[in-house]
């Protein structure tokens, strides 16, 4: 996670940058406000090796700002060079402009601000006998007092432009985007000291931290470590870490979404696409996940020249990337939870502890059908039988609500003792049914209190999705093709994803250069709009591909069925299977939300409980 620079421990000389190589180059440094200030000379005090970086701010960085570092400093003969536009000891060839490894490689940012502000630099390397300061404005060069390392001073931002100083929002304001700035540079460098003084007072400070996790603690807050899970994979030559948080601690905004490729943060479209279809079956609404990510990869795949403000980058190989975010997140999603609101602060055990598999039973009524589970032997309630196929095509799960004459009643179970051996379930026991709707239970912590239909809606769209393979969805043929004026880009994706399409059961032909016609769609869907529904799709194939696509459109497909073959609400249920349906929940993955992201159990622990009866005050 740590972006230091390979040329840290020999330092290179500011040079200009040859005319071609300057040619090559995206736009400008644009400064918007004193947030981007602060950006471009934190950055540059990080490609410096500074390990304490101090940043100093009057008005909320408009009357003044003052980033001070401890790095390796510039030598007085390059201080004039180190403002000139294209001047700069990042890159000096078009290899290395791209393999960039260094957060800033363009050389414009102090020639930038200096056009809007005043601004000076201070700086001494290691064997100088002193530091030199350089004001932009004059071009005077004089000695000065500082220890090793460098301090730019930048006054008055936009003195020469009032009407864009007009646009700058309160002292407050500006206040919290240089503050957000400074933060997304101290999550992903947990080895540099930050501090942010605003009119004199320390108002942010994170001090050099053992780990990254620290750092995370430090910067979001306990609660986010504690309310998320970690991220850990290695694709080929690529590595996604970071935290992803468990869907209910989703927010209405996307303001706790921090992602790093290569140690810089990036807003990047397709990341966020990746991250977001990971939650797709998990996240209630339009609720925003919180996460953070460090993406690793090789230099020469990732190309950082592409904005002038250095936020977006464009891979190589996207669809790679997009893949590798989605599966990282979603299989750090699929953990079983490890039990919400355990009491004194004791961790409660995962959901699926040792030997859970051999203790627990398939739940009566309640499983998928024999034919899918590979069991015979009878039991009451009698299965759900499918109609129809083993695939998509008229699938429906039925569950009788009275007991056929033929069959035994049911014989009520007896509750059993709550041990330690046994009572090792993190969703325990069950000991009641409430409502028709809820299971009451009794673990370790307290009491758990269960969604039987949204839990259950979990547990069958987990197996549907499991026995679906490489099922093609069934297609209903249209007697009137639906047509509709297409652009030329999703003509092409048309033509080109024409199988694809037909695995989704869209049948997507050209009627004419500019008209798309449909002969047929979907047949568990017959209630949608056909041509907003092959938009949709178009969309997505040009966005993530084929294989993720069909994926998606099946899922959807298969929670509307999993939503109906779900025991419903007002059934009544013996305690074997209450508890039989607990240990499924403990077996399956994403057993915490339903489809729609809805939770499906909620813990009340001991002390909640003495609360709510005032007992011990």
């Amino acid at each position: 996670m740590n972006a230091v620079s390979a040329d840290a421990a020999v330092r290179r000389p500011i040079r200009e940058l040859p005319d071609e190589l300057i040619s090559q180059i995206a736009a400008g440094e644009v400064v918007e406000r004193p947030a981007s200030v602060v950006r471009e000379l934190v950055d540059n005090a990080l490609d410096a090796g500074a390990s304490e970086v101090t940043v100093k701010l009057l008005a909320g960085g408009v009357r003044s700002i003052v980033v001070e570092d401890n790095g390796g400093g510039i030598p007085s003969s390059e201080l004039p060079l180190a403002i000139r536009r294209h001047a700069t000891s990042k890159i000096a060839s078009l290899p290395e402009l791209e393999s960039v490894a260094t957060m800033g490689f363009r050389g414009e940012a102090l020639a930038a601000i200096a056009s809007v502000a005043e601004l000076s630099i201070a700086s001494r390397t290691a064997d100088a006998a002193h530091a030199f300061r350089l004001d932009a404005r004059s071009g005077e060069l004089a000695p000065a007092a500082r220890a090793v390392g460098t301090s730019v001073e930048v006054r008055e931002l936009f003195f020469s432009t009032p009407a864009r100083r007009k646009f700058l929002k309160t002292d407050a304001t500006e206040l919290a985007h240089c503050l957000e700035a400074v933060r997304r540079h101290a999550l992903v460098r947990p080895d540099v000291g930050f501090a942010v003084w605003h009119e004199g007072k320390l108002v942010e400070q994170w001090r050099r931290a053992a780990n990254a996790e620290q750092r995370l603690k430090d910067v979001l807050g306990d609660d986010f470590v504690a309310q998320s899970r970690a991220v850990q994979v290695q694709a080929g030559p690529m590595s996604v870490l970071g935290r992803a948080g468990v869907p209910d601690v989703a927010r209405s905004r996307a303001d706790l979404q921090y992602v790093y490729v290569n140690g810089r943060y990036v807003r990047d479209k397709l990341i966020a696409h990746g991250v977001r279809s990971a939650y797709e079956d998990v996240l209630h609404g339009g609720r925003q996940p919180i996460y953070v990510l460090f993406i690793e990869i090789a230099p020469e795949r990732v190309d950082v020249n592409v904005h002038p403000t250095k936020i977006e980058v464009r891979f190589r190989e996207s669809r790679e990337v997009h893949q590798a975010v989605r599966h990282a997140v979603q299989d750090a999603l699929a953990l079983a939870r490890a039990g919400e609101g355990a009491a004194d602060g004791v961790a409660a055990p995962s959901l699926l502890p040792a030997g859970a598999a051999a203790a627990s039973t398939a739940l009566p009524g309640l499983a998928m059908p024999a034919a899918w589970a590979g069991e015979s032997r009878p039991s009451w309630p009698p299965r759900p039988q499918v109609q129809g196929s083993l695939g998509l095509q008229q699938a429906a799960v039925l569950f009788p609500q009275e007991a056929p004459a033929a069959w035994p009643a049911p014989q009520p179970a007896a509750a059993p003792a709550f041990d330690a051996a046994a009572g090792d379930w993190p969703l325990g026991r069950a000991i009641a049914q409430l409502g028709g709707v809820y299971i009451l239970a009794e673990n370790r912590q307290g009491l758990v209190i269960v969604d039987m239909h949204a839990a259950h809606e979990r547990i069958v769209y987990e197996r549907l999705k499991a026995s679906l393979g490489d099922t093609r969805i069934e297609a209903q043929p249209l007697l009137i093709p639906a047509t509709f004026a297409a652009t030329p880009t999703e003509v092409a994706i048309a033509d080109a994803q024409y199988d694809a399409l037909l695995t989704l059961g869209l049948d997507v032909s050209a009627l004419s250069p500019g008209v798309l016609a449909v002969r047929s769609r979907p047949a568990a869907l017959a209630s949608a709009d056909v041509v907003e529904l092959t938009r949709s799709v178009l969309a997505e194939l040009d966005k993530v591909g084929a294989s993720h696509a069909i994926e998606r459109a099946q899922h959807e497909i298969l929670a509307t069925m999993a939503c109906h073959g779900a025991v419903r609400a007002n059934r009544s249920l013996t305690l074997e299977e209450m508890n039989a349906l607990l240990r499924d929940m403990e077996r399956t993955e994403r057993a915490d939300q339903c489809n729609h992201g809805r939770p499906t159990w909620r813990q009340l622990s001991i002390r909640e409980l003495d609360s709510l009866f005032l007992r011990g005050r």
